[in-house]
């Protein structure tokens, strides 16, 4: 018996085969997660059938619809697999779900049963407000995922990024790229080899060499935290900020594009090349608008802009820059607490120091001492003076005392209120000391020997030297006294503030994180230098 062309036999043979699917899928619960998880048919306009050329395949065409829970595919054209719950579709295919996920190409093969979409050519998937875009994409309906290997781009409002390889979760919303990976926006550009991108707090994590650069700045790190909004940075493993000739690494840094503010942490270096100095320390901060810079803990600054480079450690340093914009840019490095300094040519200690390399001054204060060669000098307050770098002049406030090692027992001694001492090529060549001054001087015979000494009390006195011995001593008027060697009374030999200060002295860039203090009993005296105006008159 037929009906119409169609063998009535094999007819009922296909319904009784669709009868056994359907029970079967029913008993089996439906898939992976339970449930009814057929794939249901829902419209096409033309369906055939054949046997012989696609035996279990149902050929559909014209506005095919596709249904399986809230996923909903249309396409041109399709075939139906319906025994093992899945299907091909071809032309302008088109996967929704609910109303956040769109995706589109040119093919498709989906299996019901692990609810995986493969989509091939021309891809296009829209979650929310991000689109992704490739020509290979698996999604995993489970899973919430989709991945891409062969190339894809997403957009992310002005943030693009694409790699080699990429999956997306439209559930968590977290992106991962892999191999070639390039994240762009107007602000900044991020290259690298693994990220991982949350698109809903904009936090982009990657791992491996990893580059980004913005303006004129750039970061190296192999692993770090970047805010695509915010332009903050999180970078640890010895990352690496470059800008503008200068250079900050550190085991762990935070920089805030914004603001201009980088914070290190650990090993931390900032290297200027174009001023030339360094700034090291366990922790350091740098405002790139403001050009400040701060190190504590192990702090130590190096400038080496001239033919001799200068060590400065202390508890805190600070960098100042000003004219930053400017070519006559200039920094005043501020330096507090436990204060010591390292030069081949001079070495320093003190509470605290400020060093202008604008004026080039450096001035120490409380309890300074400062070394060149055989030579100590120590007041109340150090004011070094440099000519392109090289020591021009010292010049000591209240309570100066210079004294230069002749050998082991004697001493030359200076003590006044004020000294000037002033150099050429590292050498002094004049010193001045005005305001009750007292001197002692051991004068050297041809052979080196100390035969006399003399002893001077004056307002004003003048020493000429060369090749670190006394040519001429001047005086208005002086009351002096002179005493064959080793005859003198004590308080002739050794001046009340005369200290030899060498335990406490630098004596290379490696001696200066040890502070050690002077010894008990050879402080400075107390001395008021103002004292503030009557601000209410008395009745």
């Amino acid at each position: 018996m037929y009906f119409g062309h169609f063998p009535y036999r094999r007819l009922l043979l296909l319904v009784a085969t669709a009868l056994v699917v359907a029970v079967s899928a029913c008993a089996q619960g439906g898939g992976r997660r339970g449930g009814d998880d057929r794939v249901y048919l829902v419209h096409a306009d033309r369906l055939t059938y054949d046997e012989t050329r696609n035996p279990g395949a149902q050929c559909l065409a014209g506005r095919v619809h596709f249904r399986q829970g809230p996923m909903q595919l249309r396409s041109d054209s399709a075939v139906f697999y319906q025994a093992t719950n899945s299907f091909e579709a071809f032309g302008h295919v088109h996967l929704t779900q609910a109303d956040t996920l769109s995706l589109r190409g040119d093919y498709l093969f989906y299996d019901g049963e692990s609810k995986l979409a493969q989509v091939r050519r021309n891809v296009v998937m829209r979650h929310r407000e991000q689109t992704l875009h490739t020509d290979s994409l698996n999604y995993d309906r489970v899973l919430n995922t989709g991945y891409f290997f062969e190339g894809g781009k997403l957009v992310d409002g002005e943030n693009t990024l694409t790699s080699d390889y990429g999956e997306y979760n439209t559930a968590t919303r977290m992106s991962v790229f892999n191999y070639r990976v390039k994240l762009e926006n107007k602000q900044f550009t991020l290259t690298s080899d693994t990220l991982r991108y949350d698109l809903r707090t904009k936090w982009a994590h990657t791992t491996g060499p990893s580059n980004i650069n913005s303006g004129e700045s750039r970061i190296y790190t192999t692993d770090a935290y970047y805010n695509t909004d915010s332009e903050q940075a999180r970078l640890n493993r010895g990352s690496q900020l470059f800008n503008k000739g200068r250079k900050m690494v550190g085991d762990s840094l935070v920089y805030n594009k914004q603001t201009g503010l980088m914070k290190a942490f650990r090993n931390v270096v900032y290297d200027d090349t174009d001023n030339k100095n360094r700034l090291t320390g366990h922790y350091g901060e740098y405002n790139e608008q403001t050009g400040e810079a701060m190190a504590t803990d192990s702090a130590l600054v190096v400038d080496y802009s001239g033919a001799d480079t200068l060590y400065v450690h202390a508890d805190t340093l600070r960098l100042y820059t000003f004219n930053i914009r400017t070519d006559s840019a200039y920094r005043v490095m501020h330096a507090y607490y436990h204060v010591r300094a390292f030069r081949s040519d001079v070495q320093a200690v003190s509470d605290s120091l400020v060093y202008d390399s604008g004026r080039e001054i450096m001035t120490l204060y409380r309890d300074p001492i400062v070394w060149s060669d055989q030579r100590q000098i120590l007041g109340e307050e150090i004011n070094v003076f440099f000519n392109d770098s090289t020591i021009d002049s010292v010049y000591v406030e209240r309570q100066a005392l210079l004294v230069e090692r002749v050998d082991s027992i004697h001493f030359n001694q200076v003590g006044a209120h004020q000294m000037m001492s002033y150099f050429d090529h590292g050498e002094v060549y004049l010193n001045v000391a005005s305001g009750n001054v007292c001197a002692i001087n051991f004068p050297l015979e041809k052979d080196s020997l100390v035969l006399y000494q003399n002893y001077t009390e004056t307002a004003l006195l003048r020493m000429t030297l060369k090749d670190r011995k006394l040519k001429r001593l001047w005086t208005p008027s002086a009351k002096s006294h002179f005493y064959a060697a080793g005859l003198a009374p004590q308080n002739h030999t050794f001046l009340e503030s005369f200290a030899w200060f060498d335990y406490i002295r630098p004596l290379s860039k490696d001696d200066l994180f040890e502070w050690r203090r002077k010894r008990q009993g050879t402080e400075l005296k107390a001395s008021v230098r103002r004292e503030a105006p009557v601000q209410v008159l008395k009745r």
